[in-house]
């Protein structure tokens, strides 16, 4: 007994393989700059919390309505904002300094969280201030998105590790995805609404302290004498000519519009077809985090961006069949199913997109160019949020949601008919940069 007491203690004690150990120090080599580390905590904590509100907000607005068009009004009042203020933030984030004007919108946006709480912990809570405050997010929104995709390319170190820390960045996204609508489902169904805003507004403080720590010459405030819309114009034109951005840009815009509002319908699709509760709700958000958590892993371990082209197409295309599938399902157990392989292909294509604009952007557009990337996604998903929840109440949630999944599955066999014209392109672009050679082939991008 003693003799195999030693030796259970002995193989309890051994330390992991070094290959093992070298795995998990590539999956995270990101993290070993330490600005970036310091953002990915504290924007981790952060991201948990404004999972929390996104599920409060929606269950709190179907419980006051019960209304399948205001699911989609409020949507479209939290992203709208953002579509039209966008392309002007672009401008402001390439002139000013990215870590001050970041530091800006996480103290607004725990100002919003904080008033949301106090209305609805308060019982004067109405439709009208959802609306309101939502609208607001949704402007702070329009300079948020582009100046976090854009930061990153400051706190990382070593910029062949861009394409891991975007990777990281959608995990961390994606694992608040997992836990914050858990954490709301049980305190919404146990405690209201109101506890989980006001822990959202609690959980900006972790964001504000890391971005206060981060110490890096981020760049400076760019005098100019140029016009802010001439700026925009040249903006405007880059994305427009240049092939790859532009054909990635609108096949995005056309999964945002298209299969986005699965997620905005999800609270009916709960209530109505599975009878569940908010919970239930919950549950399924969490299916989606846990495929969408598994893809930017799978993403992370990828060794460079060659291919990511490829992957952009065939999970767009999976992701409109899987929505498709989901519109007919009565069943929980396939629905979670089909969820965690929808939000798998959903995020392979989004980060997969995010990667590789950011590696052939210019880098004095790159906060322009995120700009309209900010665009196709809070311009065309609450419209379609808001077109969804119309139609939905006209035709039902099930044949909506098929009509989704077939527009997203559409645009991804377009998009696909495109990759020849793309690959001419972007291959001069990593061969300059030393990614080709990498592999010694200049034709590996799209394998």
């Amino acid at each position: 007994m003693q003799s195999f007491g030693a030796q259970t203690e002995h193989s309890s004690s051994t330390p992991p393989s070094p290959s093992r150990l070298k795995s998990v120090q590539f999956l995270l080599r990101s993290l070993h700059s330490r600005n970036y580390r310091l953002f990915f905590m504290g924007h981790g904590i952060s991201l948990i919390g404004t999972w929390m509100q996104q599920i409060a907000v929606s269950w709190l607005i179907y419980r006051l309505s019960g209304s399948s068009f205001l699911l989609g009004a409020v949507a479209f009042s939290a992203q709208f904002p953002a579509f039209l203020m966008a392309p002007v933030a672009g401008v402001i984030v390439d002139r000013c300094n990215r870590q001050r004007l970041f530091l800006i919108t996480q103290i607004c946006s725990m100002f919003q969280a904080t008033l949301l709480a106090f209305f609805v912990l308060s019982g004067f809570i109405q439709i009208w201030q959802i609306i309101v405050l939502s609208s607001f997010l949704g402007f702070i929104n329009a300079f948020d998105m582009p100046l976090r995709q854009s930061l990153v390319v400051d706190l990382v170190e070593k910029k062949e590790d861009l394409s891991n820390a975007i990777a990281l960045n959608s995990s961390l996204f994606n694992g608040a995805r997992l836990i914050g609508p858990s954490i709301a489902g049980a305190l919404v169904a146990s405690v209201g609404e109101g506890i989980c805003f006001a822990i959202n507004a609690v959980s900006y403080l972790a964001v504000i302290a890391a971005i206060t720590a981060i110490r890096i010459p981020l760049n400076p405030s760019v005098k100019t004498n140029r016009h802010v819309f001439r700026e925009l114009k040249e903006g405007f034109d880059y994305v427009c000519h240049f092939i790859p951005i532009r054909n990635i840009l609108a096949l995005f815009a056309i999964t945002s519009f298209m299969g986005i509002p699965y997620v905005i319908l999800l609270p009916i699709f709960t209530r109505e077809i599975l009878q569940g509760d908010a919970r239930t709700y919950g549950f399924l958000m969490a299916a989606i985090g846990i495929g969408a958590l598994c893809a930017t892993i799978y993403l992370a371990s990828r060794r460079n961006v060659l291919g990511l082209t490829k992957v952009i197409s065939v999970s767009a295309a999976v992701f409109g069949f899987l929505v498709v599938c989901f519109a007919f399902s009565n069943n929980l157990i396939v629905s979670l199913i089909l969820l965690f392989l929808a939000g798998f292909a959903i995020i392979a294509q989004i980060a997969s997109s995010n990667t590789i604009l950011q590696t052939i952007v210019d880098n004095d557009k790159r906060g322009r160019v995120m700009s309209f990337y900010t665009m196709a996604l809070m311009g065309s998903a609450p419209l379609g949020g808001l077109a969804a929840g119309y139609i939905a109440a006209k035709i039902g949630v099930k044949a909506t949601l098929g009509i989704c999944g077939l527009g997203c599955l559409v645009g991804a066999i377009v998009f696909a008919r495109t990759l020849p014209a793309m690959h001419a392109i972007i291959n001069p672009i990593y061969e300059k940069m030393g990614i080709l050679r990498e592999v010694g082939l200049s034709d590996k991008a799209d394998e």
